[in-house]
């Protein structure tokens, strides 16, 4: 097993299990065809967004990912730096879990945060994530409040 940043070179892989995790998550058939913007977007963000990925590869194969998308606003006192992260799609498929390898993804996420100069990183926790994020240090917030547009 190889547990590693990805390039531009494993778009394709990058693509797949994003879209494994999207079915999974969203419960839809293995036949689900997405739609193209969202595709589209899903491999232009990762090939140009600010952002780093982590995939795990078991011959050949992603089998896992993490990524994380770097933001910065205006610097505050508690965030000097106006430096931020948010974790998304972190996905380990069926076969491949309770390794570890989600939180060896994390653990690498985390690190290139810091290395960065980030003072904040946020996630959504799924249930099933929720006890490895409050075991590696994220705690609830009440901090937020979202405002979501829809599509028009």
């Amino acid at each position: 097993m190889e547990i590693r940043f990805a390039d531009k070179n494993d778009i394709d892989m990058l693509m797949s299990i994003r879209l494994e995790m999207l079915r999974i998550v969203n419960g839809k058939s293995a036949d689900y065809r997405f739609d193209d913007e969202l595709v589209d977007n899903s491999r232009r963000y990762f090939l140009e967004g600010n952002q780093m990925t982590v995939l795990a590869i078991d011959n050949g194969k992603a089998v896992a990912c993490a990524s994380i998308s770097y933001i910065e606003i205006m610097p505050t006192f508690s965030h000097p730096t106006g430096k931020r992260a948010y974790i998304l799609n972190v996905y380990t498929n069926t076969g491949h879990r309770r390794q570890g390898i989600a939180r060896q993804m994390m653990n690498m996420l985390i690190s290139d945060a810091r290395a960065r100069g980030v003072t904040e990183i946020c996630l959504d926790a799924t249930e099933q994530g929720r006890p490895l994020y409050e075991a590696m240090g994220f705690k609830e917030s009440d901090e937020y409040m979202v405002m979501a547009f829809d599509k028009e």
